[in-house]
């Protein structure tokens, strides 16, 4: 059955056994009025062991989060959360620690008399284990209209993913009321309050120099960041997921620090460094919103690249997702061909748009800074699934009819071996 539709089965077992437990059965419906809102799951460090819930509420009351196994729906823990920020509202976050891996969760939120629905999580596995995971360029633009429209298809076509990745740009104005409506309505209450989202910030969640207030309470991260460096604590974060390091990265240089631009990038360098350097899994994937490369003509993210290229090749990330260039694009290092033309080595740069903002296409970046292209589209919104099972990665994108427009595979059985499949 889909993580994201309602599980009419299991909610009328829960019901049925929580009518024979005073405590929980007595517990208030939420009301209209206050019940909690842009419920989101956020991955901590560690997910198979804990897991964090944001949401927003009016303010009234003490926020709480209860939690009890999905098979043993009356035992019924509460976690104390805390108020993270205020936009229309109050920002609650709550960590559901001492969680057994690869177990579902019944969970809800709020302040004690007035809750959320129950919905289920499930925990990462304590090991590598099969999984699939969505990466979402930018939504930005059309978020209602065509965003959606890709949104709504990827959920349909990956019921079963696990973990859904943002590399930026998920609204237009970084602290519209109501384009934030939109993105939550998009992908909806099951897809948001089901699976983690891992997302990184684009230049769009920037107000001049000022990060949205609505990004940290929505999207707090694991907590394990850079401790210097502006905004750098609470946006750049790692999570390990069955068998992958995922690295979460903040490119916005010319906003977040347009005078000590350098140093700031070089902080979150020698971080990354250290958290590929002490992987012990077999995979990583680094998201920012900034390309290395850009798809377009006349842009480029020179200090990003002098900063982290050199990182991300020694270690061999496998992925590297981004957005901002509103086209798509698929690349690598012209150092990393092999003699087979549908070959390559070394890491994947991927850039991707979900929205309907569409620009144009160029390999120039790419080709003046030791790089090739495989793939570049325009005037094409995609989403991307990639599939992890032991040492063989699948990456497919595709439009919102289904249409396949790129798709590789990573072969680590022997070696590695990226090879073009379509």
């Amino acid at each position: 059955m889909s993580r994201f539709a309602a599980r009419p089965a299991l909610a009328l077992l829960g019901t049925t056994l929580l009518a024979l437990i005073p405590v929980v059965a007595a517990a208030p419906a939420a009301s209209a009025a206050t019940a909690p809102e842009r419920v989101i799951l956020s991955p901590t460090a560690d997910p198979a062991t804990s897991q964090t819930l944001a949401w927003r509420s009016d303010g009234s009351g003490s926020p709480v989060a209860q939690t009890a196994p999905a098979a043993d729906p009356g035992r019924v823990t509460t976690v104390e959360g805390t108020d993270t920020g205020s936009a229309n509202g109050t920002f609650h976050t709550a960590t559901a620690t001492g969680l057994t891996p690869g177990t579902a969760y019944r969970y809800r939120v709020g302040d004690g008399t007035d809750f959320s629905p129950w919905r289920t999580f499930t925990t990462a596995a304590s090991g590598a284990e099969p999984f699939t995971f969505l990466y979402f360029g930018d939504v930005q633009n059309g978020i209602s209209t065509g965003g959606a429209t890709v949104v709504r298809a990827a959920l349909a076509a990956e019921p079963e993913a696990e973990l859904v990745v943002h590399s930026g740009d998920l609204v237009d104005s970084p602290n519209s009321e109501s384009q934030w409506t939109e993105w939550f309505d998009a992908f909806g209450p099951e897809a948001t309050g089901t699976v983690n989202h891992l997302a990184a910030p684009g230049n769009h969640e920037y107000s001049l120099l000022s990060l949205s207030r609505y990004w940290n309470p929505q999207f707090p991260g694991a907590g394990n960041g850079p401790t210097g460096g502006r905004h750098l604590p609470q946006t750049v974060y790692h999570t390990d997921y069955q068998g992958v390091r995922f690295v979460v990265l903040n490119s916005n240089y010319r906003n977040a620090a347009p005078l000590s631009t350098d140093s700031w990038l070089d902080t979150q360098q020698r971080w990354l460094e250290e958290a590929l350097a002490t992987n012990p899994h077999p995979w990583t994937v680094v998201t920012f919103h900034h390309p290395v490369f850009s798809n377009s003509p006349s842009r480029d993210n020179g200090p990003l690249r002098d900063s982290w290229l050199d990182t991300l090749e020694e270690h061999d990330v496998d992925l590297v997702l981004q957005g901002h260039d509103h086209s798509y694009g698929r690349g690598n290092l012209t150092a990393n061909r092999t003699g087979d033309p549908d070959v390559q080595t070394g890491p994947v740069y991927t850039v991707a748009v979900t929205g309907t903002k569409m620009y144009d296409a160029s390999t120039d970046n790419w080709t003046d800074n030791g790089a090739e292209v495989r793939v570049q589209l325009t005037d094409t919104s995609t989403f991307q699934a990639v599939e992890v099972d032991g040492a063989r990665l699948r990456y497919t994108a595709r439009t919102a009819d289904g249409t396949v427009v790129d798709s590789f595979t990573i072969d680590k059985s022997d070696g590695k071996r990226v090879t073009d499949t379509l």
